[in-house]
């Protein structure tokens, strides 16, 4: 029997001498969703504008309890995502996200120049961005909002159920339902070609750029990180994907399974298309430029922070990835050994010195809370149901 996925899912017959089977196991995922999810958003659409989304933030608060008037499907919904596995260990999620919390900076370059730029990479994953126009007309919204999940879901307890990190991941899982209805109702989107919107492989792809691939790319710029806390970082992030509704299926029990599944996907996956290149471009767009930038020191370090990110984005993709993306090279990549000298060199002597690392956690946590600051004024964002898609007509 013939098995037909979407035509994105690429370089089939070399992937399979590589992977075997598990590369005609994973690629059912790109059609399927998150039917959970989706059952809310068509029952929230049915009650008065509005009201749905104020029953389920009460339930985030409260519990599905507080809500007996909502939508069965969304008191469901919540009743499932406050039930915490066996397997989940929370001492071993705390110690995760104190990893990213304390490379403070160093955490925030990674994620802004490798893994968010690595979603945009793919040709098709990337399609419910361009469409939604999530990016392009609104990149520094989606940066500053991304920076608090990341902030959230990272701190300590901010996974437990009614937690902060626990509250807005599932504000995301709807999030990514009310646009794939919403794209859905377009004629704009090719299954044939790209499968479903925000399908199961893209959702687990993408806990895979905030997980393993940031690791990887902390690693490349000289920080120490050993066996015991890549895998409690990975193990924070499989809880994070079980609630943010990817299949069970497709969360990594260990930093090995991570690596494996984030390699078989790259395998898979075509190359850098037009929409890559202007999602990029707009990334750095919006991490250098904004409405306080007005005087001439001001465009100077605008300046400076852009050509800072595109040759840390150059360094940490490598050169064919980054030319496909239209990254552009700079002199100031030959600083870089420099730089994963002294990170290491710091990092030795965070290990070796009594309450070191503790002071970095601490340090590390302001920086977090002063990027949300900044970006989000009170880090009060609501992560709300969009009404409209902004790549298109609904």
């Amino acid at each position: 029997m013939v098995i037909r996925f979407p035509s994105r899912f690429v370089n089939l017959p070399n992937a399979r001498l590589r992977f075997g089977d598990r590369v005609d196991r994973l690629g059912p995922f790109l059609t399927r969703v998150d039917a959970p999810a989706d059952r809310v958003v068509a029952a929230m659409e049915s009650l008065p504008r509005g009201e749905g989304w104020r029953f389920f933030e009460r339930g985030l608060r409260e519990g599905a309890p507080s809500i007996q008037d909502a939508p069965r499907a969304m008191r469901d919904f919540l009743e499932e995502a406050a039930e915490v596995p066996a397997w989940v260990d929370a001492s071993a999620c705390d110690r995760g996200g104190d990893l990213l919390m304390r490379t403070g900076l160093l955490g925030g370059a990674v994620l802004g120049s490798r893994s968010l730029v690595l979603g945009y990479a793919s040709p098709a994953g990337n399609k419910p961005l361009v469409l939604s126009g999530r990016l392009k007309e609104q990149a520094a919204t989606r940066l500053n909002e991304t920076a608090r999940f990341v902030q959230a879901v990272c701190r300590r307890g901010g996974m437990r159920p009614f937690a902060d990190g626990w509250q807005i991941t599932l504000k995301v899982r709807l999030i990514h339902a009310q646009v794939r209805r919403m794209i859905l109702k377009t004629a704009a989107w090719n299954e044939a070609a790209w499968g479903a919107p925000v399908n199961q492989h893209d959702m687990a792809a993408t806990t895979l750029l905030f997980s393993i691939e940031m690791m990887n790319g902390l690693r490349a710029l000289g920080v120490e990180i050993n066996a015991e806390e890549g895998e409690q970082y990975i193990h924070l992030w499989r809880w994070i994907g079980r609630v943010i509704g990817v299949d069970h299926d497709l969360l990594p029990a260990s930093e090995q399974d991570a690596l494996r599944l984030t390699t078989l996907i790259a395998a898979t996956m075509a190359p850098p298309d037009q929409d890559s290149r202007e999602l990029t471009k707009a990334l750095f767009d919006a991490a250098s430029e904004g409405e306080g930038v007005t005087t001439p020191e001001q465009r100077r370090r605008a300046a400076f922070s852009r050509r800072f990110g595109t040759t840390l984005c150059r360094e940490l993709l490598g050169d064919e990835l980054a030319d496909g993306l239209g990254v552009p090279r700079s002199a100031y990549r030959f600083a870089m050994p420099l730089m994963r000298g002294l990170v290491s060199g710091v990092g030795r002597v965070t290990r070796a010195v009594p309450f070191a690392e503790r002071r970095a956690l601490a340090s590390g946590l302001r920086y977090w809370d002063r990027v949300v600051a900044i970006g989000l004024p009170g880090a009060t964002y609501e992560f709300a149901l969009p009404n409209a898609l902004g790549g298109l007509d609904a």
